[in-house]
């Protein structure tokens, strides 16, 4: 059925640049810019001098994988002492999420807590620059951003057109260094961005073909990135990957998908996109009976082979994911089986994305999916 004439809305960078050396293009950008913050993780810290800003520069490069808000806070506060003409996230989504909410709230009166949900950032005037080290969030393309409530172990989600970049940067030299376990799941993080708006209830034909482009480019692309980290062409089209899966979360999202991996990141601590592939095989095969065309061209794209039932298809994921390095079971992560009715009565509560899965999911199926992947 065709969604065209349904009303949405699309924001992306105002300025993209992509290719070997794009990270040289932010100094000549970011001329104006006098006091520069670099928001970046340990690693990437380290291509700070390949953006060749100028002036007094602070550099924070403390930001944890999973952030959570003792430490938003920290880092908004070392952003406020130095007061900023620009900012720049420099790493993955955790990373590039800090960055945007950094600019949006830093001079203003707002705390992060009283603009959770959409469209509540009350403004933002301070130029940011996204440049993705990791090819899978696609944080850089989009409007939303996650911090940890540690407190609850939830998930707090910011929308707003004001925390879409004003220039974003995907240079696949950044990508080289990152290890191939970090490659694969990164890799499956922005595949089920791409296949959960692509089989979601508010799935669109535009945004769709986003998703088709992103989850084509995984199928190609993603087993040369992990295999040759220093294949600039897997690693670009892989950053496009990413990319596009940030341009299909705006206006569509994602689904049960994320809505059970959250949990396993807040629980287990294990790193977002570790824990999408994990999930991914199974909310795939239980999605198939009421989204068999969409999954058919996902399976195809993937080059997955002999999926006709459910259970063939999550076999065939399942290995697609095994065969990249990713450990699948839930067990070896550290899991207690005790723990799982609780972590799915969690994930079943996220209605924000669970209400956008096409096929309705109770909480004993959910639980059901989790012993699966235990």
């Amino acid at each position: 059925m065709s969604t065209m004439d349904r009303l949405i809305t699309i924001h992306q960078p105002k300025r993209l640049e992509i290719g070997v050396g794009a990270a040289a293009k932010v100094g000549d950008w970011a001329q104006f810019s006098k006091r520069p913050l670099v928001i970046a993780s340990g690693p990437t810290a380290t291509y700070v001098e390949r953006l060749g800003l100028s002036g007094d520069i602070l550099i924070i490069d403390n930001v944890p994988p999973e952030p959570d808000l003792p430490s938003f806070n920290a880092v908004l506060e070392q952003a406020r002492t130095h007061a900023p003409d620009l900012i720049v996230g420099l790493g993955g989504g955790s990373v590039l999420d800090v960055a945007k909410l950094v600019a949006a709230l830093w001079d203003g009166t707002q705390t992060l807590t009283e603009v959770v949900g959409p469209n509540k950032v009350a403004g933002r005037n301070t130029p940011l620059v996204q440049i993705a080290t990791t090819a899978g969030t696609g944080s850089e393309a989009g409007i939303r951003a996650l911090i940890t409530d540690p407190e609850t172990k939830s998930k707090l989600a910011v929308e707003s057109p004001y925390l879409i970049a004003d220039l974003a940067v995907l240079d696949p030299e950044l990508t080289y260094s990152v290890p191939p376990a970090v490659t694969a799941a990164t890799g499956v993080d922005a595949m089920a961005h791409c296949v959960e708006a692509f089989t979601n209830i508010n799935a669109h034909d535009l945004i769709d073909d986003y998703a088709r482009m992103g989850f084509g480019l995984v199928g190609k692309y993603l087993k040369r990135a992990v295999e040759d980290g220093t294949d600039s062409e897997a690693r670009a089209g892989m950053m496009l990957a990413s990319y596009y899966g940030g341009i299909c979360l705006g206006p569509v999202n994602t689904a049960a998908g994320h809505a059970l991996a959250y949990p396993l990141g807040t629980r287990l601590s294990l790193p977002h996109g570790l824990a999408n592939a994990i999930i991914f095989p199974h909310v795939l095969a239980f999605n198939q009976p009421v989204a068999s065309a969409k999954t058919a061209e996902v399976a195809g794209a993937l080059g997955l082979r002999n999926v006709g039932s459910q259970e063939a298809l999550k076999a065939a994921a399942f290995e697609f994911c095994r065969d990249l390095g990713i450990e699948m079971h839930l067990k070896a992560h550290g899991a207690e089986e005790q723990d799982l009715r609780t972590w799915a009565e969690e994930a079943h509560a996220i209605r924000r994305l669970m209400d956008n899965n096409p096929r309705e999911m109770s909480v004993d199926e959910v639980h059901a999916l989790y012993r699966d992947a235990f």
